[in-house]
């Protein structure tokens, strides 16, 4: 994979996850497969419109689908998750570490109280 092709790729998963209805989708997902008629039911969205979501969803690699006879039962992808988990974590950590370092020049200064 090229250096371009990662960020492209995590490009993907934010801005899919920017959208609260895909959001959920994610998050119904994460509980188990459901077919697109089940997680059309919670927000009486149309089929058209859980099909759209769901495209960007799988453009993204948070979610994978397969089609049944005339079901389609959507997956979740855990690589998608993982590559935005790994991004924060990373930005994270650096925060811990600034944090730690400003404690530790805080807590050499002179009681100020």
């Amino acid at each position: 994979m090229s250096q371009d092709a990662a960020p492209a790729a995590l490009d993907l998963v934010f801005q899919a996850l920017a959208d609260p209805t895909r959001r959920l989708i994610v998050g119904r997902l994460c509980r188990g497969p459901a077919s697109v008629t089940q997680l059309a039911r919670p927000s009486a969205m149309t089929l058209p419109a859980v099909i759209q979501h769901l495209q960007v969803l799988e453009a993204s690699g948070l979610v994978r689908s397969e089609k049944v006879g005339r079901t389609r039962t959507c997956h979740i992808e855990t690589a998608g998750l993982r590559s935005a988990q790994g991004w924060i974590a990373e930005r994270q950590s650096t925060w811990e570490r600034r944090f730690d370092r400003l404690a530790d020049i805080l807590a050499e200064q002179p009681d100020w109280t």
